[in-house]
């Protein structure tokens, strides 16, 4: 039987039921802003794949933020290319870049060959969520992720990250047969692999849309959220007795909020772009809202970081009971509205869960 959790303000959040304070979590919470996680992956031999693909290492820095600063929730040390490197495409991150595939799927052939990865191939992952979930004894919960089965095309098919995401929309207009097949395969594996993830003792799971917003409207909605929706559909709500809340976010999917909220999501995350009081008015009690402050935010002195996070506060208001049967919170958890950067000084993130924590409980207890 797992531990028993001593802080469940963030599934509360998530789940629109009342807490003392706003949840904070940050997007790449644990990464190279630290200098922990630097010496850890200097000593896993500065290899990104070395740490995502170790329990031990990946379990050590999954709680170096938490050892750090007072946050809400853990997330999985992962990356959201482990399901196409499992579909055997060869994943590798030169020193000083990004993600590149060896084998990108870009023709009739190898789009024919794709298929859904033998989950033991991410083993690694799964044990990783049963070690720090085991680690946390119930001090937080954990969040598992994936990403997007749009966002995974992307990659597979540019090879890399991409300016102008040339190949994969030549492929999108010019042979829609062939994405749609391998949006179908990437949404089976999506979909398998954060169930395990929830097996394995995730408490949360997310679901990274981060390519979403270079899409137009009409293509946003046939080639990204139709199957962002066929995996919510079909993820496991509960594990352990408890509801497992599902997140998606699309980085640039304002336009599409309405739309996104109907999804089937628990939470509905925001990049910076968005308004967040008027998000919270148009999705009313239907779901909750993640974000959304802007990360560069986090290069100004401490006093401006908990200025600017109160005014993200103050945009989504206080927390409201819903009118109507089913009764209800609209829940908040504040986050970035994209990833933390990795030149953050780590003083002024704890600047930023501090001021959040205090503005949110003077928000709900107004002298």
């Amino acid at each position: 039987m797992s531990a028993a959790l001593h802080n469940d303000s963030f599934l509360r959040a998530c789940l629109r039921q009342p807490t003392p304070h706003t949840p904070v979590w940050l997007m790449r919470q644990a990464g190279r802003y630290l200098p922990e996680y630097n010496a850890t992956r200097a000593r896993a031999g500065n290899s990104f794949m070395a740490l995502a693909t170790s329990p031990q290492y990946a379990t050590e820095v999954t709680l170096q933020p938490l050892e750090r600063y007072p946050l809400d929730a853990a997330i999985l040390f992962s990356d959201i290319l482990t399901v196409p490197d499992a579909m055997g495409l060869g994943l590798s991150f030169g020193q000083g870049e990004g993600p590149r595939f060896a084998r990108p799927v870009r023709d009739e052939a190898a789009v024919a060959a794709l298929q859904v990865p033998d989950l033991d191939r991410l083993r690694y992952v799964f044990d990783a969520v049963a070690a720090i979930r085991k680690a946390l004894a119930g001090k937080v919960p954990l969040i598992g992720f994936s990403g997007s089965p749009w966002t995974l095309a992307s990659y597979m098919v540019e090879g890399a990250g991409s300016d102008d995401y040339r190949r994969i929309k030549t492929m999108l207009y010019a042979r829609p047969d062939l994405l749609h097949r391998i949006l179908a395969v990437n949404a089976a594996a999506v979909t398998a692999y954060l169930n395990a993830q929830i097996q394995a003792g995730a408490q949360a799971v997310m679901v990274f849309d981060s390519w979403g917003g270079v899409l137009a409207d009409g293509a946003f909605q046939r080639f990204s959220l139709d199957y962002t929706r066929q995996v919510v559909a079909g993820l496991q709500r509960e594990h352990e007795g408890a509801r497992v809340p599902v997140i998606v976010f699309t980085k640039g999917g304002g336009p599409w909020l309405d739309e996104i909220a109907a999804c089937g999501a628990d939470v509905v995350g925001l990049d910076w772009t968005v308004n967040l009081g008027a998000a919270r008015a148009r999705v009313g009690h239907r779901v909750a809202l993640q974000g959304n402050l802007d990360p560069a935010v986090l290069f100004a002195p401490p006093d401006v970081v908990a200025r600017e996070a109160r005014a993200v506060l103050d945009s989504f208001g206080p927390p409201q009971r819903a009118d109507g049967a089913h009764g209800g919170w609209d829940g908040h958890v504040f986050n970035l509205g994209h990833g933390i950067s990795q030149h953050t000084p780590p003083e002024q993130v704890a600047a930023l869960v501090q001021a959040v924590h205090a503005h949110s409980r003077s928000q709900r207890n107004p002298r």
